[in-house]
């Protein structure tokens, strides 16, 4: 089971003039829990004006720095990038569940590998920990990132970039992409779309001998170069896609969310939930809210972070029954395979489900 465990703050690092990354003072019993594997997150929780407010944040060191760090970027409007921004400073303590997500492919020391990476603004969190780890662990690998902001200025991580390219000089690419600074190369300017992805991988990719694609950053970039990829022959195997919180999850939730039959219209489900060797069961109408937010209800006390279908913090194994999602942005389609479900997104649809956080 997925547990908070309360983490000292080592270090606020101001990366940007609205973004810092944070690090965490790990306990020697606690070293193996928060483990991670490059391109992976941490949920955040802190009681902020008397809420209880949980976000996912993702992990922007390598594995092999020695330290646990996230970078939160402000949010206008955002209730814990707001507090991380102006108030968190070191020596406060934060819940943090342990590592969790599948933004990776396993890597190999003896594997010689093409990675690339299409980032825009806060997408680069991720990407730090790929690259960092990668080009330590496959000595003979290569990595090119495309990175879109609007200026020069709001570049996340710019020196740390530079140190790093100057230290694998031979086997990291990075070009820059700005959105409100003139360039005289058009191909280096404006957001990343499908076109701006095709000419960049013309120019800079030999796309057949590249190995893996990590896109990350808001909606419509992640699904324009998704898409062109896929148009230029790049197998859908090797694109890995993360999504940060869009304004448009809300929207397109409301857009595909699954109509009951005509048939099923006041049925109700009984809904048994498994946690940590517990049992819970409870009635849900087939029309009702999601299960997860039923649950809560019902006092379980369940992982959760983004309840928009993002994060994946909430993904428990569908044992009996089933169910329908409105929305997965996070599962990969060997996780849905084996039964694998966001329940803030899941409504039953069958008489019985049984829904299991133990198994992982």
């Amino acid at each position: 089971m997925r547990h908070f465990h309360s983490l000292k703050v080592s270090s606020v690092r101001q990366e940007t003039t609205d973004c810092v990354s944070i690090a965490f003072e790990v306990p020697a019993d606690l070293k193996s829990t928060f483990d991670f594997k490059q391109g992976q997150y941490l949920t955040l929780r802190k009681e902020i004006n008397g809420e209880d407010v949980r976000r996912s944040y993702s992990i922007c060191s390598g594995r092999q720095d020695g330290e646990l760090r996230v970078a939160i970027k402000q949010v206008e409007g955002g209730r814990f990038s707001t507090f991380a921004n102006a108030d968190l400073k070191a020596g406060d303590e934060l819940e943090v569940m342990p590592p969790m997500g599948n933004f990776f492919v396993e890597l190999d020391a003896t594997k010689k590998r093409n990675h690339v990476a299409f980032l825009a603004g806060s997408g680069i969190t991720p990407a730090m920990s790929l690259m960092k780890t990668t080009l330590n662990e496959e000595p003979e690998s290569t990595f090119t990132l495309f990175y879109s902001n609007r200026t020069s200025s709001e570049i996340i991580f710019k020196t740390e970039l530079e140190d790093l390219k100057d230290r694998f000089m031979n086997r990291l690419r990075v070009f820059h992409i700005l959105t409100r600074e003139p360039n005289d190369i058009p191909l280096f300017t404006g957001r990343i779309d499908a076109e701006k992805c095709h000419g960049l991988s013309k120019s800079f990719l030999d796309l057949p001998s590249c190995d893996a694609f990590f896109i990350c950053g808001p909606e419509p970039m992640i699904h324009a170069v998704k898409d062109q990829l896929k148009l230029d022959g790049v197998n859908e195997d090797k694109v890995h896609f993360e999504l940060f919180t869009s304004p448009l999850v809300g929207a397109l939730k409301e857009t595909v969310k699954k109509e009951v039959k005509e048939e099923d219209k006041g049925k109700a489900a009984a809904v048994e939930i498994v946690l940590d060797g517990n049992r819970m069961v409870f009635d849900l109408a087939y029309d009702g809210e999601n299960v997860l937010d039923a649950a809560l209800k019902k006092g379980a006390d369940l992982p959760f972070a983004c309840k928009g279908g993002v994060c994946c913090t909430c993904r428990a194994l569908l044992v009996e029954g089933e169910v329908d999602m409105d929305v997965n942005y996070s599962l990969e389609p060997d996780e849905v395979e084996r039964g694998f479900i966001l329940t803030c997104q899941a409504h039953p649809r069958t008489e019985k489900i049984v829904v299991d956080f133990d198994q992982q």
